[in-house]
């Protein structure tokens, strides 16, 4: 992920926590050069904070919190902006350079907490296993063909709606069933039923019931068209077949 994201993310108020698969590839960026440490020295790179250059650019760091805050530009479009690595663009050097503080950090938790692994694992899974099952109830491919931003935001709201109704629908039938189970007098563990996912496809008809019936109609069909003269051929046609002829 790029480091102008965290810091954008930390500006705003949040903390930006992703499931990191291959951090040994990240770099752990000094608070100053001349800075050594006795256990994880080597998981740091000689690279350090720019620590002025955050201080000099301050103010616009906070008036690009405040315009998104404001509505003015929208996170999407600044995160486009943001992913341009150019040197001459300073917004991109600042948050770089908060990035660069909030990343390290953030590594240095995920390696030193356990539990907050085991979260942000868990979290993880459970948001992509919701994608995973939006997407595919989105029969109807998962390309917007269109670039209307209104349209893009009604399908993906549409799409999350349906999403929830479908786990809904599923979370009560699980529900009944356990009910039914239990009356019977069969024990449930709560374990088990923490083991039940509510992203069920095997039970969902996508494009509804199709009946193929093969008994033979009632009455025989009408095959024979009872059109009036001259319907499907204006006049003229048929007199310039009739002279072509």
């Amino acid at each position: 992920m790029l480091l102008p994201v965290f810091g954008l993310a930390w500006a705003l108020g949040f903390e930006l926590l992703p499931r990191i698969r291959n951090w040994r590839d990240l770099v752990f960026y000094r608070p100053a050069r001349t800075v050594r440490y006795q256990h994880i020295d080597k998981l740091s790179a000689d690279d350090a904070v720019d620590w002025a250059l955050i201080e000099n650019h301050w103010p616009d760091i906070m008036r690009v919190v405040l315009s998104i805050r404001a509505g003015r530009i929208s996170s999407a479009a600044l995160l486009r902006r943001l992913g341009n690595q150019s040197r001459r663009n300073r917004i991109y050097r600042a948050f770089r350079e908060l990035g660069r503080a909030v990343r390290t950090i953030v590594l240095l938790r995920y390696l030193s907490e356990p539990e907050l692994r085991e979260g942000i694992t868990a979290i993880t899974n459970r948001v992509e296993a919701f994608h995973g099952f939006a997407r595919w109830l989105m029969f109807g491919g998962g390309v917007l063909g269109d670039n209307d931003p209104d349209h893009h935001e009604k399908i993906v709201k549409f799409n999350e709606l349906l999403a929830n109704c479908a786990i809904y629908s599923t979370t009560l039938d699980l529900t009944q069933a356990a009910n039914a189970l239990a009356a019977e007098g069969w024990h449930i563990d709560p374990d088990d039923l923490a083991t039940i996912s509510p992203y069920i496809t095997t039970a969902i008809r996508r494009f509804g019931d199709w009946v193929l019936n093969l008994a033979p109609p009632e009455a025989a069909p009408a095959t024979r068209l009872d059109l009036t003269p001259k319907t499907l051929f204006p006049q003229s046609l048929s007199r310039r077949n009739m002279r072509s002829r």
